[in-house]
């Protein structure tokens, strides 16, 4: 008596978003590329460091005497507020940007590139469990057969 088979047949269809998927490679597209855009990177590149922060701060204290001078408080709290605070800090947040997006654009290429090897690694596992079924329904077949055989017998 042959035995209903115990391995299923398995039919593989390679997900679509994989072929679709080799069509895009990683590039760097964050060159600017009109006039607009050319201008404001290379302003936000310049006052974006610490050595436009350090020209700020010396640019502020330019104005403090006089305010110093007066006494008034309301124009102290202005100044710092206003002139201090506003042109020192943007340069220094910037510059923290620039370091976390830096961070953040390794991060998402490491991620990048353990998704393709995921992919890779599960395209082979695909492939070596294919070679196993045909392995196993090969032996079930020959089991099959030989249990024919003896039942003839």
């Amino acid at each position: 008596m042959a035995s209903k088979r115990p391995l299923a047949e398995f039919d593989y269809k390679q997900s679509p978003h994989i072929e679709k998927r080799k069509q895009y490679k990683v590039v760097d597209d964050t060159a600017p590329k009109t006039l607009n855009a050319k201008l404001g990177f290379t302003i936000t590149r310049g006052v974006g460091t610490m050595w436009a922060a350090y020209a700020f701060f010396a640019l502020t204290l330019v104005s403090l005497p006089s305010v110093i001078i007066k006494g008034d408080p309301i124009q102290i709290v202005a100044w710092i507020a206003q002139t201090f605070l506003q042109l020192v800090l943007l340069p220094i947040i910037i510059v923290g940007q620039n370091i976390q997006a830096a961070a953040a654009e390794k991060r998402a290429i490491l991620t990048y590139e353990d998704a393709a090897a995921v992919l890779e690694e599960s395209i082979k596992i695909q492939k070596h469990l294919d070679h196993q079924d045909k392995a196993l329904s090969h032996l079930i077949d020959r089991m099959e057969d030989l249990e024919k055989k003896l039942l003839k017998k």
